[in-house]
């Protein structure tokens, strides 16, 4: 395994996201992406001894970062299934949900786990290594139509089709199982002026598919209506425009497709209210600082 860089993550717009909870110190609060445990530690830093900390994550490797605190419970699983956990638990409400989409630098990082067109690794791409679809399975097993429209929607190529083409008379010939022999087959597609973003539009449509993003963020937004008490926040940290527009219309409509539902006096009807009506972004500093955390948008709305 070769891990290029011993940080496993560093969050973007740590406090801004912290302030946007408004931590309570007797609350109880869920960090859904645990990751390298920066939002946790600061959470817990804001809590006193009647508070509680639940932090999820689906991938193995989060669990070694696990916190020595009484307040904190790791629970290793997708955050689709934060309720039944939850329930499991025993706590109906939460006054925080917080989560940050963003991939970990540890998985970029990590040429075995195959999230980077920078190294050379199997096209695997699991969050969850114990999930039985791999990268290499979506483009050994989709349908040039499949393909095209998954890196259109996902990765927003404006070459989908001619890419998907390309793979699927590849594989036909020879698999296509590492993170070289993809890009083998892609580079002579993608505009050389814009390689690496596009490069990286094209990795990201496959992770998306593969761990089921958008379903799971869905899910999310869904259970933290019934999960939030009034007043409680959801802070959400996204990484690319699909996410960001689910997330702005959740918050604005109750729905992710963004259809507004109005009262008697056209009022919008949702059980949400926007704390920041501009979305947050980081500043130039900490770009500088965290070059990673450029595309982070943050978005944090209260329970009504």
């Amino acid at each position: 395994m070769e891990l290029q860089s011993p940080v496993y993550h560093i969050p973007a717009l740590l406090e801004e996201c912290i302030d946007g909870l408004a931590v309570k110190p007797d609350g109880t609060y869920v960090d859904v992406t645990f990751g390298g445990g920066g939002h946790s530690r600061a959470i817990l830093e804001h809590l006193g001894e009647g508070g509680r900390l639940f932090s999820l994550d689906q991938d193995e490797d989060a669990r070694r970062n696990s916190l020595d605190d009484d307040r904190f419970t790791f629970v290793h699983s997708n955050f689709r299934y934060l309720k039944n956990f939850m329930r499991y638990y025993g706590v109906e409400q939460v006054d925080g949900i917080l989560a940050d989409l963003g991939v970990s630098f540890h998985h970029f990082d990590d040429s075995e786990r195959g999230f980077s067109f920078r190294f050379e690794g199997p096209l695997d791409m699991r969050m969850n290594q114990r999930a039985l679809q791999t990268a290499a399975q979506v483009v050994a097993s989709y349908s040039e139509e499949q393909l095209a429209n998954l890196f259109f929607l996902y990765g927003e190529l404006k070459s989908a089709r001619r890419i998907a083409s390309a793979l699927v008379s590849a594989r036909a010939s020879s698999p296509i199982t590492t993170t070289e022999q993809l890009l083998e087959v892609v580079r002579p597609y993608v505009n050389r002026k814009q390689e690496k973003k596009e490069l990286a539009q094209l990795f990201q449509a496959l992770r998306i598919e593969v761990n089921r993003e958008m379903e799971s963020l869905r899910r999310l937004l869904e259970q933290s209506v019934e999960l939030l008490a009034p007043g409680g926040r959801l802070v959400i940290l996204t990484y690319h425009s699909l996410e960001d527009r689910m997330v702005k219309n959740f918050i604005r409509t109750g729905n992710v497709e963004g259809r507004a539902e109005q009262d008697f006096f056209g009022r919008i009807e949702t059980p949400f209210r926007a704390v920041n009506h501009k979305v947050i972004v980081p500043d130039e500093a900490e770009i500088e600082r965290n070059p990673r955390s450029r595309s982070a948008k943050l978005r944090i709305a209260e329970r009504v």
